[in-house]
């Protein structure tokens, strides 16, 4: 009909069905806004020894007492990692750090693992008593054994050897009370099956309860690991060849002869961090992981 107004009808827009990515979008509330503001503030707080003991490593010499003090130098030198580079074997020292570290993780993985799957699965005369040693250890500072450790390294004769470096550091209480968590949560009914198909305790440990561990085992392994490279005081007292030193050892005695030299020991200090976060940069995921599959992250 002319002069009529046509009327075109249009398709409703069509529904989000629940479950879909822009349903599950989210919203930028208050309290959001604010964690995440006090995310980045502490990320900073965080980030800002960093950020100056390798500005500080970049500076001349002359310039990391002025003052006041400026985050910049007049020009970005490496002369400080230079200098720390030729005053000792940092190479050997790194391969040193680095053999110790894996040999401990990978001997405190399977020594805490096996003793925590005999704590939850095995069952003998004295099992609770000799189980609250155990996390009793947890609560005894290693200051205290230092003493009593030396002396059976020098009675041993591993001293200034790798293994009277790597043997005490092997048992860690704490790490078997976590792997005791999990393996508490891991179902029963998987090994009662395999024991029916003729497994002994062995296999079943090897083939079932390990693979199934793979989370909170990578978490205790880079715990271990980490805590290792960072040990200074046990390789401190044990060793005196510089050949068989650790990083953080032959760092500090490096830094002994420089005096007071701020670029040089914040160059040190870099170069014994920066494997360090390497790992935590690559392993991050697996860490958070490990934590939650422990059961203690809600403790």
């Amino acid at each position: 009909m002319s002069g009529s107004a046509t009327v075109t009808s249009r398709p409703a827009p069509a529904k989000t069905p629940a479950g879909t990515p822009a349903s599950r979008r989210r919203t930028w509330t208050p309290g959001r806004i604010v964690l995440l503001a006090v995310a980045l503030v502490l990320t900073a707080l965080w980030l800002l020894p960093l950020a100056w003991a390798l500005a500080t490593s970049l500076k001349p010499e002359a310039e990391t007492a002025t003052t006041p003090l400026e985050w910049i130098g007049s020009r970005v030198t490496f002369e400080a990692y230079s200098k720390v580079w030729e005053s000792g074997d940092v190479t050997r020292w790194l391969m040193n750090s680095a053999y110790i570290s894996v040999m401990t993780t990978v001997l405190t993985v399977l020594t805490c693992a096996m003793a925590a799957y005999g704590f939850t699965r095995t069952d003998f005369r004295g099992r609770r008593l000799l189980y609250a040693l155990v996390l009793a250890g947890i609560m005894v500072p290693p200051q205290v054994l230092i003493a009593p450790l030396f002396r059976e390294m020098v009675q041993l004769g591993l001293v200034d050897t790798y293994w009277g470096v790597i043997l005490p550091q092997v048992a860690v209480p704490a790490m078997v009370f976590i792997l005791v968590k999990f393996f508490e949560g891991v179902p029963r009914e998987l090994e009662e099956a395999a024991f029916v198909d003729g497994a002994g305790r062995w296999r079943v440990f090897w083939t079932i309860v390990m693979p199934l561990s793979r989370p909170v085992l990578a978490a205790v392994a880079i715990f271990t690991f980490i805590s290792t490279w960072n040990n200074f005081l046990w390789p401190f007292l044990v060793t005196t060849d510089p050949n068989g030193m650790t990083l953080p050892v032959g760092l500090a005695n490096v830094q002994s002869s420089f005096g007071v030299r701020y670029a040089q020991i914040m160059a040190s200090l870099v170069i014994a961090g920066l494997p360090l976060l390497l790992v935590f940069a690559l392993f991050q995921r697996q860490i958070v992981r490990g934590i939650a599959h422990t059961g203690l992250a809600g403790q």
